[in-house]
């Protein structure tokens, strides 16, 4: 069975409170891909974040699961991994 995947962006900082404020700033899918490029520790932030498609499971747990309950096209609260706090963006989903 394949496994459903989804298309998402991230903004990754060090700290909550810099979430916070980062995500405080959205309200439509350029300001993310614009505070991902100036903002975001990921190497990703050179696309605006975009991580492109991936499958359930792929990324890391706190992640993964964000990735599956949020509502489309908007964004998250801060989401810690071992990473950091990441604001996540979806895209679209295929839970075919």
């Amino acid at each position: 069975m394949v496994q459903p995947s989804a298309h998402a962006s991230h903004i990754l900082v060090q700290s909550k409170s810099e979430a916070i404020q980062i995500k405080n700033q959205i309200t439509k899918l350029k300001d993310f891909e614009k505070l991902a490029r100036k903002k975001s520790q990921c190497p990703s932030r050179q696309k605006g974040g975009d991580l492109g498609w991936f499958r359930s499971g792929q990324m890391v747990r706190q992640f993964d699961d964000a990735v599956w309950k949020l509502p489309l096209k908007t964004v998250s609260d801060p989401i810690r991994t071992q990473f950091g706090f990441h604001l996540i963006w979806v895209h679209e989903r295929d839970e075919k």
